[in-house]
């Protein structure tokens, strides 16, 4: 095993299903039942969860209605709602199970406090960060990034609809070449949208490597987390 504490970042759409909005109860049974094995083999394990299938800021901003900064309050509350939704599920198939936000939302979920956070952990709960990072501007991306260095996580896992890093979409051309191992300054100076370019800075920073995977490859997380690099593409 390769990592003892990690964390999971899921996108918001990947809740949604076939839909492409609100939330998808097989797909959140399915992320949880995931989750739980991890859980069931000794592993630590943060989540964020990104809000896209409700809203997301940036686009709510469009057109000069609502500004930015609300538009991103808007996209953190999103967060709270799936939130809300990985933690019953979760505690519905026995995993102890704490959510934490970054926004003041107390009858929803506890604040987030790092030792407190890092306290569930070692009791072997899972604790989903929701609110984003708390700040317009930043996206869940980078929440992810903050939130697994804080709680000193040795790995993080972005799990998408992909099984790794490509050169070009996948779905669109043929001849896409999957990137098994790319460097953080790769990423960066190619603009590969492995996450946005501040969560990468910061992953650098505190030399946190970033596996990308295919979430809807059963055992896939536990797979990679023991070591198995032909499941995902890393940055490091």
């Amino acid at each position: 095993m390769i990592a003892k504490r990690i964390l999971v970042k899921f996108s918001g759409e990947a809740l949604a299903g076939e839909d492409g909005y609100g939330i998808d109860p097989e797909i959140v049974k399915y992320i949880v039942t995931e989750i739980k094995q991890l859980v069931d083999n000794g592993i630590e394990i943060g989540i964020v969860v990104g809000g896209g299938n409700i809203i997301r800021g940036l686009s709510a901003s469009k057109g000069g209605v609502i500004s930015r900064t609300s538009g991103d309050y808007m996209g953190m509350l999103a967060t709270m709602i799936n939130g809300v939704a990985i933690q019953e599920a979760l505690e519905s198939v026995g995993v102890n199970t704490r959510l934490q936000s970054a926004l003041d939302l107390k009858e929803i979920g506890e604040p987030f406090i790092v030792r407190r956070a890092r306290r569930h952990l070692e009791k072997g709960r899972v604790v989903v960060f929701a609110g984003g990072s708390g700040n317009p501007f930043f996206t869940t991306d980078t929440a992810a990034t903050l939130r697994a260095s804080e709680i000193g996580a040795e790995m993080i896992i972005k799990a998408t609809k992909v099984d790794g890093v490509y050169d070009k979409d996948p779905h669109k051309f043929d001849d896409a070449v999957k990137l098994d191992i790319l460097s953080y300054d790769q990423a960066l100076n190619e603009h590969i949208k492995v996450m946005d370019d501040t969560s990468i800075a910061l992953a650098k920073e505190n030399n946190l490597p970033i596996a990308v995977c295919n979430m809807f490859e059963k055992g896939n997380l536990l797979a990679i987390i023991n070591g198995d690099k032909t499941k995902c593409s890393i940055v490091q």
